[in-house]
């Protein structure tokens, strides 16, 4: 019977988590792998996974390690500890998440274990980073440059950018989203007669001029907000108050229920996305998934996402609110986008294809490690001869 291959995944908060959208692609990537034959082990931190998750996989083997909890420290903290933990265990090859990591490849490949690396969007072009974090991302980019056996990354736009600034290549591996059956509306709410914003709140997300159009925009149509900074902060108070003062104004904070996400996005009238620096991103491409009519904040990465249909829009309160409320107001027109969205999320970001791809990926380079093993050990074994 041939081994098992085995794949120790680093830098997320764990499996099964909701935070963000590493988590949400190893939610699919790991027990994909498991079904092709790997030994899988996700690298987490204590308290981020629910061990009574129904949708957890038991095959998928979980690890905790120690860290440091904030938010410039965290990712650093947990990364280092993953890292020393997997370079004592060797997997056949690892799967790291975010540049951050980047320090800790060196280790990784002092043990012969070959990287695949997501980099992840251009972490230090986003404005919540101070000045230190963002040299401190744009080091360990370089250093994933360096170290990283083969880069992933999740639209062309963040390749080019890779390929312009530390002269890598990669393979392109998106984001994918799911189709759900057709799930009960929010209590409250009427089919696509609501206006929908799902993001973190930080400010290249364009939140706080989504805030400032959803007092327009809330005049006419209910307004569904989705969302929290994590951390708390002036973004949280002013969503709170929005809800508060305006009877239209719904503020739902961070919502893990992925069947209630869903429903929200699949009844809207219009999602608002206003991300604005990172590749393929993850609830974009859900929301098509979901078929939803979406209004974006007009960059090449949501451009690459949406297609030649896409409705885009400035990141100023007055545009926001008029390209919303003019979509609002053509029924024919969201059905219209809805259906193409759909069939976009169809066929170019698939959940299928995507974890065939790392799956994919990750056997090139356990492969890649084996032929270069078996030629050093015949370079040896020649040598002993001689």
């Amino acid at each position: 019977m041939s081994k098992r291959k085995s794949v120790s995944i680093i830098g997320t908060r764990g499996y099964p988590s909701y935070y963000g959208g590493f988590e949400t692609a190893v939610r699919r990537i790991a027990p994909y792998l498991v079904d092709a034959g790997w030994d899988v082990t996700v690298y987490g931190r204590h308290g981020s996974t629910a061990p009574d998750d129904p949708t957890r996989d038991h095959r998928v083997v979980t690890r905790t390690t120690w860290g440091i909890e904030g938010r410039s420290v965290s990712t650093l903290t947990y990364g280092l500890t993953a890292s020393m933990d997997a370079a004592v265990r060797r997997p056949d090859v690892a799967l790291v998440m975010n540049v951050a990591n980047g320090f800790y490849l060196p280790l990784l490949r002092a043990r012969g274990i070959p990287s695949l690396v997501n980099v992840d969007g251009i972490e230090w072009d986003r404005a919540k980073w101070g000045r230190l974090a963002k040299n401190v991302f744009r080091a360990g980019a370089r250093m994933t440059a360096r170290f990283g056996t083969r880069m992933v990354y999740d639209s062309h736009e963040i390749g080019r950018r890779w390929r312009k600034e530390f002269g890598v290549d990669g393979v392109f591996l998106p984001y994918g989203g799911d189709t759900p059956a057709e799930l009960p509306i929010e209590p409250g709410l009427e089919h696509r007669g609501y206006v929908l914003v799902v993001a973190r709140f930080v400010p290249e997300n364009t939140i706080e001029e989504f805030l400032l159009a959803a007092e327009t925009i809330s005049e006419r149509w209910p307004v569904v907000i989705v969302g929290s900074s994590g951390y708390g902060g002036e973004l949280d108070e002013r969503a709170r108050k929005l809800a508060d003062d305006r009877e239209n104004v719904h503020w739902l904070g961070h919502v893990s229920d992925d069947a209630r996400l869903f429903s929200l996005w699949q009844h809207a009238g219009v999602y608002f996305h206003g991300h604005s620096v990172g590749g393929t991103n993850p609830a974009l491409v859900q929301a098509m998934a979901c078929g939803t009519a979406i209004v974006a904040r007009d960059t090449p990465y949501n451009r690459e996402v949406l297609g030649a249909d896409s409705v885009l829009t400035r990141p100023v309160p007055d545009d926001i609110a008029e390209t919303i409320m003019q979509l609002m107001l053509d029924p024919g027109r969201i059905e219209e986008l809805s259906k193409r969205n759909q069939e976009r999320a169809h066929s170019s970001y698939s959940w299928q294809q995507i974890c065939a791809g790392y799956e994919q990926a990750l056997t090139e380079l356990m492969t890649r490690r084996s032929l270069r093993s078996a030629k050093e050990r015949g370079e040896a074994d020649q040598g002993a001869m001689l």
